[in-house]
């Protein structure tokens, strides 16, 4: 590419994609919105209990390090001058939950993932204190439910089971923050004066934050007793928070922030009330953009910031559907049962039978988020019979995130009043045309998925490109390239539709009521535990030996 080429080229802008699974540096034209090049590190999770799911803080990092420089070379190879990157946006896995040492730059403990169901027993305690057990005594102050899913029990939990962090907070020395906080105070100096911050779509997912004020609520903070000076200040999602001060983009400002699905909402252009979006992740998530005003949900669903794209911009709310397990059903199938080496080999099984014979699978792996918010729930697949294969388990897996996200779009239609007419998807697993075709068939009504899927890290390359001091991207609609898209439109009478969403439903409710938060004693399962059926067994295996003896 010639020197001339590089300069029509135009500014680019980079984008931190940190997701559940794997972490993911991009850069975009900020003209026409071309992705250039990246580079993806998958992240290792560990389940260290029944429950538990975490990750290494460290290792998330050094993955985003690693992601930054590979896309770096691979722009050079293209001969693509790389000083052309102006800015930098992070988007994020929310709810995760990061406790580190300001004076080492040391995590104190993994980060607990938004999935994780270890505070099931602090939930249950803390309900004790609210009037009537009411799990959504702090809905209108904070959108959300009380649940396992958000930060604020996460970070109870931490400081009531890890010594080294109530150390650390007692000395001054922690800090607390979700995944992008994490990030943004590592890369802008760590310990030699990083910026502690976060912005307002990632605070509305603590439990800690009042989405009206757009402030850490002191009353919140005192329920949960959580210290207020541990918690990092909170910015618009479209600012210039500090410069990366490491690696080939040293001194390049890192100016957009958003969680991982208002950062999808923004890249596919949801800028409208009523606009939606479902992103196909290792969870499910279904955002209609309720504009300035702040809807409450009558059917499961959670009310959350959208997105505050500057810090003279005014506040836009969502409502969001969340799904606990939709592409972790997938690394399910290939990590823990072995029947496929691969994620795209669960297309070609599903392809080969079209049908799942009546076999239903409900993952629930974690409980079931929307509509149901059942934390007892545990995953079921039934309706097996000796005809029952791989291939029939594979579709019914793709089938029950499609299912999953007819249950929320139907609360979503409830709550909104105005059906939806088409769904806009983006995300990894929108690459499984079966999929999008099973969810078109399950809604009844078209889904549409653009030609370029990766929306999330599009989000934060916007809100980067356009944040004050920066200003190489529009996010004025008239300015933008038109966006080809895939249609996949209904193959199946509605009447197939409804007949397996009610088996689905069917199966949903034999999964709840599964799991409670009281464990044996010691946590022994023993058949031993029970002292009747162990002396019967004991005696039993005597008066055998005996008889053998005196046979004998």
């Amino acid at each position: 590419m010639a020197a001339s080429d590089r300069m029509v080229l135009g500014p680019l802008v980079g984008s931190i994609d940190q997701g559940t699974s794997s972490t993911r540096f991009l850069v975009f034209n900020a003209k026409t919105a071309e992705l250039l090049s990246h580079h993806q590190v998958e992240i290792q999770q560990k389940f260290p209990k029944e429950g538990w799911v975490e990750q290494d803080p460290k290792e998330i990092l050094k993955s985003v390090h690693e992601c930054v420089e590979r896309t770096c070379e691979k722009l050079q190879q293209l001969n693509i001058d790389i000083t052309n990157i102006k800015a930098i946006g992070v988007s994020n896995q929310r709810e995760t939950t990061v406790v580190w040492d300001k004076t080492t730059g040391e995590p104190l403990y993994n980060a607990i993932v938004w999935l994780d169901l270890r505070t099931q027993s602090t939930v249950e305690r803390l309900l004790k204190r609210i009037p009537g057990k009411n799990k959504a005594f702090f809905k209108f102050r904070t959108g959300l439910p009380l649940s396992t899913y958000f930060s604020a029990v996460k970070l109870r939990w931490l400081l009531d089971n890890v010594e080294e962090i109530r150390q650390a907070v007692d000395d001054g020395r922690a800090m607390f923050g979700t995944i992008d906080s994490w990030l943004i105070w590592s890369l802008t100096g760590g310990k030699n004066g990083g910026v502690h911050c976060t912005d307002v779509t990632n605070a509305s997912r603590t439990m800690l934050f009042n989405i009206h004020s757009l402030e850490w609520d002191p009353e919140l903070c005192q329920f949960f007793d959580i210290p207020m000076e541990i918690l990092p200040k909170v910015r618009s999602s479209s600012e210039i928070y500090g410069l990366m001060k490491s690696g080939a983009l040293t001194g390049v400002p890192i100016s957009g922030c958003l969680g991982d699905q208002s950062a999808a909402l923004v890249g596919q252009m949801c800028f409208q009330d009523g606009q939606a979006k479902n992103t196909y992740g290792t969870g499910c998530f279904l955002l209609c953009n309720t504009g300035q005003k702040s809807v409450f949900s009558e059917h499961g669903l959670l009310t959350t910031i959208a997105y505050k794209l500057g810090r003279d911009k005014s506040v836009c709310y969502a409502l969001e559907g969340s799904v606990a397990i939709a592409g972790a059903v997938v690394r399910w199938l290939r990590d823990n049962l072995g029947i496929v080496k691969t994620a795209q080999e669960v297309e070609k099984l599903a392809a080969e039978v079209g049908t799942s014979y009546g076999c239903y699978f409900v993952p629930a792996f974690s409980g079931l988020y929307a509509p149901y918010w059942e934390p007892s729930a545990r995953g079921i697949i039934c309706g097996l019979t000796q005809f029952t294969n791989k291939n029939h388990i594979a579709f019914a897996a793709l089938e029950a995130v499609c299912f999953q996200t007819r249950e929320i779009l139907d609360a979503m239609n409830k709550d909104c009043g105005i059906p939806l007419n088409q769904l806009q998807v983006d995300g990894g697993m929108t690459n499984n045309k079966v999929l999008m075709q099973l969810q078109s068939d399950i809604l009844c009504i078209p889904v549409v998925k653009p030609s370029m899927p990766e929306t999330t890290a599009l989000g934060a390359a916007m809100a980067a490109g356009a944040a004050e001091g920066v200003g190489i991207w529009s996010l004025n609609p008239g300015d933008w390239t038109a966006v080809t898209c895939e249609r996949f439109e209904p193959q199946i009478n509605p009447e197939e539709s409804e007949f397996r969403y009610a088996r689905w439903k069917k199966a949903v409710m034999k999964s709840m009521g599964w799991e409670t938060s009281e464990a044996p004693p010691n946590g022994d399962t023993s058949i031993f535990c029970s002292l009747p059926l162990g002396f019967f067994i004991m005696s039993s295996m005597i008066m055998l030996i005996g008889a053998k003896y005196v046979s004998g």
